[in-house]
């Protein structure tokens, strides 16, 4: 019984976490690089792309399962352009941040988390796993709060949701 319970407690706690549909305030404050070196604040990123749908990937260029993700990715862009992509990376060096980019021709807007997926930012987003996919209506609201590389489907399903 005691195992029951306690599988309903953290199935219940999973569910909540799923189901964000906002950021909290630590999120919209936190800093992220720019490719230019300029820093800037994630509410700003977000307001950049407020009347847009937005794809929002966490990665990183050493993350074996985000490389292996890319190819689904790219088709997801391809099958979405009405859509804006936003690519914060976990990297641990700007210069491998950068690379990464290049190497896989990542098209879309991109920062760096400097301190990492343990640092400020992706503790603000509950992040425990990347890449991590989170879609954004024109609204600014979080349709898709927490989706891995095994939920392509479910993102192409919620981008065409959100299509005119």
């Amino acid at each position: 019984m005691k195992k029951i319970l306690c599988l309903a407690v953290i199935g219940v706690t999973l569910s909540c976490q799923s189901q964000k549909k906002e950021f909290s305030s630590a999120a919209l404050q936190n800093k992220l690089t720019a490719l230019d070196g300029a820093q800037i604040a994630f509410k700003d990123i977000l307001a950049e792309h407020r009347g847009k749908t937005v794809v929002l990937e966490i990665w990183a260029s050493w993350c074996g399962d985000c490389v292996k993700a890319m190819p689904k990715l790219k088709e997801l862009q391809q099958n979405h352009p009405e859509a804006d992509y936003v690519f914060v990376s976990m990297d641990k060096a700007d210069d491998k941040w950068k690379a990464g980019i290049e190497k896989h021709q990542l098209k879309g807007s991109h920062y760096w988390a400097t301190d990492g997926m343990k640092g400020a930012f992706g503790k603000s987003i509950d992040l425990d796993w990347i890449p991590r996919y989170i879609v954004i209506d024109p609204t600014g609201k979080v349709v898709l709060y927490r989706a891995i590389e095994t939920d392509f489907e479910k993102i192409d399903a919620t981008l065409n949701s959100l299509k005119p």
